[in-house]
């Protein structure tokens, strides 16, 4: 291109002055304006929002909470996969909100011992901490803290550093420890001034104490919240092991029998075994019959007779008869050898359990769990009780300690009185229905009489992992109903062209774990099939269908609804399980498959960090899929340490990607010389990857260089995670019970019709439980033309995620959690007779 020069008429002085003036001032404020946050977009920081709180619970904004007061953060007890994230959480929100943070190494002994334990914290001594398993800042079993003299050490530790604010992470005797300290707080303060130990002024300052818990866990054992910290993770371990240890054993027709954690607690060992179909769990909660050696034999002779080549037998290490006697590994593995002469195996997981990379779960977990607790702890008065912040659902919620402590001992003090239907009910309705579901699908068997129903199952949309626990949940709940179960092969497709058949029990038993889908699926439609399924329907005796399947399934189900009026075929009851990798199905809060995909992407994430941080001053840009929906682009930003995500749902412009820039710009000026970026594969039809490689690398020059990587079809493979076997399993189970009914509902004379809004639902997670909804009634949620619900939850985290990132926005605390009590939860002995 010619430059072409332009006449610029001569100035007087004044003038010329005036011009410089003026052209100063424009480029200060555009200097200005470039530190400013933008509005509310993709991948940038938002606008700063003012925080509306109509519940009356407000505190202002949230980055001036903590101006003058200190927070310390310890781990104690076991370790747990996730810790480091809530810590890493606790120390950026805390000097987020402008409050100190400190580190108490070696968890209470730390404190007591004080020194060089308690650090202040800063930003970047919690970089690349999210990936890593175990406790950073290291857990010990403080025998000191036990004693007076120990609480004393560590109160006296505190005051002088004018922490009252302090965040324990570990199990029940931890939080236990913690609520004692704070009791004894006024009388450990005047003792020391007493002593001389710390001066008046310093007691003034330090009146009274905060305590908040997050539960560190991987045995889930702790009464109030459905996951602790680390028992996904947990369950990751467990699995990897019981998939490699299936292959083995077939090969050589073996009987494995599995040792898990869980001392008090049976639950990693029953959702080990409602994960990979095992044929036997002890858990200490719910002890065997009497006569359980005959039924054990029994029930394994029976699988070896339908086919199977192997035996799973799942322990918790606390397992115990009626009777109080201790059931071990070994126990079982000589009275197999000794009835049934099976070749068999004892594998004791040990510690194994506790390590390894935390999963994404628990890194959300962590994170959302350090958010929640910083806030409570800043909220604090005197007169609020010792809290722990907990999960309920998808809903993080703030429960009072010592109420929680009390039911977990209660539990224990249940199964050691032999009252173990109220130990299982103390447990909470989650662990109830994993117990039921458990019990319904290991250890009974179709009935002779049949129902006189048949149901068709059938996949539709792209593949996911864990629809084939769905499917195989689905038929065998249907045989044990009575039911004739039919499978039906590539989606509507399939059911227009006949692609059906009967399935049996023993064709779905290995199912579970496998990932994709074994019916085959596809995007096709039916409206254009209308008269052909309607025709396969009659022809097949088909009395209600399940469709397990993504956007496609609940559109095909909705076109299916419209064809009731034209085809009476068409009026049986159906039922949608949402299964996509994307999570963009409405009327659900989780769908099966994302987390697969999310861990997927996360364990990426953690390698390309992982060269990134080798290299140095470099910046990954990765796609992720979804289609508009950018629940997988923001839920691996969060669990993978993004610093950016860029998602459909929130706009962006060219001025956000600049924002983006420079911020990465000065973070290269730290000790943390890497960068990661995810797009979601629709967030923008202009602002592709390419394009945003290209900016970065143009702006970067010089400064960072630039990678790009698009993950694609590599997130809807691989092995369903614990998560999603689970899920798929528990959604199967539900769906047919209301299926049955409905058949039954809409039965008259002998036949079936069915054509209100009510006998077409959606089986789908809404906070804390499992919802029916109608198709009809979830049209109006939907965006149809984009393929997302118009109203999603997790976009409440986004701001989290860019906190955590250093951007400078405003947390909006409107909807952060209030203390709840465990009795509202219906797991207190009143509520559930």
């Amino acid at each position: 291109m010619v430059a072409v020069p332009i006449p610029v008429p001569e100035l007087s002085p004044e003038a010329s002055r005036l011009l410089v003036s003026a052209l100063l001032a424009l480029a200060a404020g555009l200097l200005l304006l470039s530190f400013l946050p933008p509005a509310p977009r993709g991948g940038g920081p938002p606008a700063k929002k003012m925080a509306q709180n109509p519940s009356g619970h407000g505190h202002g904004h949230a980055e001036n909470m903590g101006i003058g007061k200190a927070i310390a953060v310890l781990t104690s007890g076991g370790d747990a996969q996730g810790m480091n994230a809530a810590v890493r959480a606790v120390v950026r929100v805390g000097i987020y909100t402008g409050a100190k943070v400190y580190f108490v190494h070696e968890g209470y002994q730390g404190l007591v011992d004080g020194g060089d334990n308690i650090k202040e914290a800063t930003w970047e001594s919690v970089s690349m901490m999210l990936q890593l398993g175990g406790t950073v800042i290291g857990s010990a079993r403080c025998q000191d803290f036990r004693t007076r003299e120990g609480r004393l050490k560590a109160a006296r530790n505190l005051v002088k550093r004018g922490i009252t604010n302090l965040c324990v992470i570990g199990g029940d005797g931890s939080l236990t420890g913690a609520d004692t300290f704070r009791a004894e707080w006024s009388s450990l303060l005047d003792e020391l001034v007493k002593t001389g130990g710390i001066t008046v002024e310093e007691a003034k300052k330090s009146s009274y104490l905060n305590i908040v818990g997050m539960v560190g866990s991987i045995d889930n054992d702790f009464c109030g919240t459905d996951m602790t910290i680390g028992t996904d993770s947990a369950l990751h371990r467990i699995m990897e092991i019981v998939d490699a240890i299936t292959t083995t054993a077939q090969s050589h027709q073996r009987t494995f029998v599995l040792e898990v954690m869980g001392r008090h607690c049976g639950y990693l060992a029953l959702i080990t075994a409602l994960a990979c179909g095992a044929d036997w769990v002890f858990i200490p909660e719910s002890p065997p019959e009497d006569d359980w050696e005959d039924h054990l034999c029994r029930r394994l002779t029976e699988t070896r007779l339908g086919g199977s080549r192997l035996n799973i037998i799942i322990v918790a290490e606390g397992a115990i008869d009626k009777h109080g006697k201790a059931i071990t590994a070994d126990d079982i593995k000589t009275l197999v050898v000794k009835r049934l002469e099976y070749d068999t195996r004892v594998t004791i997981l040990g510690h194994v359990q506790r390590g390894g990379t935390p999963s994404a779960f628990d890194r959300i977990l962590g994170s959302r769990m350090g958010v929640e607790a910083v806030m409570a702890l800043l909220e604090a008065t005197p007169e609020t009780p010792a809290c722990v912040v907990s999960l309920s659902g998808n809903q993080a919620v703030r429960l009072p300690l010592m109420e929680c402590v009390q039911v977990t001992k209660d539990v224990t003090t249940a199964m050691n009185e032999g009252r173990f239907e109220d130990a299982l009910k103390l447990r909470g309705r989650s662990f109830q229905n994993n117990w039921n579901v458990y019990k319904l699908l290991a250890h009974i068997r179709p009935p002779s009489t049949k129902s006189g129903y048949t149901l068709a199952v059938l996949n539709v949309g792209a593949p996911a992992a864990g629809m084939n626990a769905a499917v195989r949940s689905t038929v065998r709940i249907g045989l044990i109903h009575g039911h004739r179960m039919l499978a039906v092969h590539d989606g509507f497709e399939g059911l227009a062209e006949g692609k059906i058949e009967e399935i049996s029990w023993e064709r779905v038993g290995s199912w579970i774990g496998l990932g994709g889908s074994k019916l085959g699926t596809k995007r096709t439609l039916p409206k254009k099939y209308f008269e052909e399924i309607s025709i396969n329907i009659s022809s097949f005796g088909i009395h209600g269908l399940i469709i397990i399947g993504g956007f496609e399934a609940f559109t095909g189900s909705l076109e299916l609804m419209e064809g009731r009026a034209k085809f009476e075929e068409l009026c049986i009851p159906l039922c949608v399980i949402p299964a996509t990798v994307s999570n963009n199905v409405p009327g659900s809060d989780f769908s099966i498959g994302a987390d697969t995909a999310l861990n997927t992407i996360t364990t990426t994430c953690d390698r390309i960090k992982q060269s990134a941080a080798g290299t140095k001053r470099r910046v990954f840009i990765i796609e992720t899929m979804g289609g508009f929906c950018g629940y997988l682009a923001t839920m691996a930003g969060l669990a993978g340490g993004a610093d950016a995500a860029y998602i459909y749902e929130e706009r962006f412009n060219i001025h956000d990607l600049q924002v983006n820039v420079e911020h990465l710009t000065e973070k290269m000026k730290t000790t943390v010389k890497r960068g990661l970026v995810l797009r979601n594969e629709r967030c923008n039809e202009n602002y592709t990857t390419d394009f945003i490689y290209n900016l970065y690398s143009e702006e970067g020059k010089g400064i960072f260089d630039c990678r790009k990587n698009v993950l694609g079809h590599m997130q809807q493979g691989g092995t369903p995670t614990p998560f999603d076997r689970n899920f798929g399993t528990k959604m199967g189970a539900k769906a047919v019970a209301w299926i049955t009914g409905k058949i039954k509902e809409c039965t008259r004379h002998g036949r079936i019709f069915a054509n209100t809004k009510d006998s077409a639902c959606l089986l789908g997670m809404r906070k804390r439980s499992l919802v029916f909804q109608p198709l009809t009634e979830l049209k109006e949620e939907t965006d149809f033309e984009h393929r997302i619900p118009k109203e999603q939850w997790w976009l409440k985290l986004r701001p989290i995620l860019k906190i955590l990132a250093k951007y400078n926005i405003e947390l909006d605390t409107s909807e952060t959690a209030h203390l709840e009590h465990i009795t509202r939860k219906g797991i207190s002995l009143e509520s559930n007779n």
